[in-house]
């Protein structure tokens, strides 16, 4: 497991410092952390860093996990797509599933953290079991523009915690609580983000049948139709008639996303006539993806929709050239023309990899000035510090840094 002193090289003794300071003050709390899956996905990848770096600082820390079944992380999916504003059909029966399922949860799951913070639609019903603690939601989503049902459900229970916090200023919606804005983090010296010899990346590429004679283009996403797989392979199949290419799709599921298996069938059949499309299903290997995304020549994210888009992170992290689309929280992490190239559409997405790939000195001058970029605002050391703010804010009332 890694050790909070060996950030100290990339993000500076004072850093480390200060999170040992706020550390301090929340000694006797118990922060339990709730979400829907323990693998799969931007959250509980952030967890599974972020808990055993509290624990280090001396913060008392748990991570529970609901249950569910089928049925409930289908509606959940749903749920999931409606907030993002993606029209849905939603009847009574799905919201009674929701409602069963969490009753279960409320009945097993032991909150007994001084502060319970909450990821996500999912467990949000949990609030049912508030007493004397202090209650967190994290949203992870856009809900800038939600289905007015789901979101009319979820206000029901939302208006009963103590603070919400959202990763953007856009995504915020008007709440009677009050608001924290922090976006997410990547972990530098994880198997997705530290440094890999040559070898291993060479070994990647062979074992996956993908050869290095011509420039690799990437998403690297969960197969999920806001990811938009086929829009990627059409500005890929716009791109081929100019420039000889490859194109990898690669990702995995997770335990709370059943369409996932679906999406992958679609995009296996757009891509089986074309032998320089390799389409993986990788098993939650973080080393692996570190490995394509570093083989990679030009890295994409052409979501349709975005909570934040952590993808960008980890290929600018490495210094790749991205292109991706203008949702989300994308452009927080890219400034178009200064540290990638913002798209709208597939013929957006198309001019922009052939701008790169016609100019390898822009391309890598934007993957250098990604990668300061991400050192100074996306880094695990800033989000770990956010949040610890953030707890600290509920003991003290308004006057608390503004994070």
């Amino acid at each position: 497991m890694t050790r909070l002193e060996e950030y100290t090289p990339i993000v500076g003794q004072s850093v480390i410092d200060d999170l040992r300071l706020l550390a301090e003050r929340l000694q006797g709390k118990l922060i339990q952390h709730i979400n829907s899956t323990a693998v799969g996905g931007g959250v509980a990848e952030i967890l599974n860093r972020m808990v055993p770096l509290l624990k280090e600082l001396g913060v008392a820390t748990r991570w529970d996990v609901i249950k569910g079944g089928e049925q409930f992380f289908s509606v959940t999916k749903k749920f999931h797509n409606a907030l993002h504003g993606r029209p849905e059909e939603l009847n009574r029966h799905d919201f009674d599933v929701f409602k069963e399922t969490s009753a279960k949860n409320i009945e097993e799951v032991d909150t007994c953290g001084d502060i319970v913070f909450v990821h996500d639609p999912q467990p949000i019903m949990l609030i049912e079991k508030r007493r004397d603690n202090k209650w967190l939601w994290r949203c992870h989503i856009d809900v800038s523009n939600p289905e007015q049902q789901v979101w009319d459900f979820l206000m029901d229970f939302l208006v009963r915690y103590d603070s919400a916090v959202f990763s953007a200023p856009s995504f915020s919606r008007k709440l009677p609580i009050r608001q924290f804005l922090i976006a997410p983090s990547i972990d530098p010296l994880s198997d997705k983000n530290k440094e890999l010899p040559p070898e291993y990346i060479d070994a990647v590429l062979k074992k996956y049948a993908i050869p290095a004679d011509k420039p690799i283009i990437t998403q690297i996403s969960r197969f999920d139709r806001l990811k938009d797989p086929l829009g990627v392979i059409a500005a890929y199949q716009k791109v081929k008639r100019y420039i000889d290419c490859r194109l990898v799709l690669a990702g995995g599921g997770a335990a709370d996303d059943p369409e996932g298996v679906q999406v992958l069938a679609e995009v296996q059949e757009k891509a089986k006539h074309d032998e320089n499309i390799h389409v993986l299903l990788l098993a939650q290997n973080d080393l692996e993806v570190n490995a394509l995304q570093r083989a990679s020549t030009i890295i994409m994210q052409k979501s349709l929709k975005e909570g934040f888009g952590l993808t960008v992170s980890e290929a600018l992290w490495k210094g790749k050239p991205v292109v991706a689309s203008n949702v989300g929280g994308i452009p927080l992490q890219i400034k178009h023309k200064y540290s990638g190239l913002l798209c709208h559409s597939i013929d957006g997405a198309a001019f922009a990899l052939k701008q790169m790939l016609n100019s390898p000195e822009y391309a890598k001058k934007m993957g250098e000035n990604g990668r300061e970029h991400i050192r100074n605002n996306f880094l695990l050391t800033r989000h770990l510090r956010d949040y610890m703010l953030l707890f600290l804010s509920l003991y003290h009332g308004e006057d608390v840094v503004n994070l």
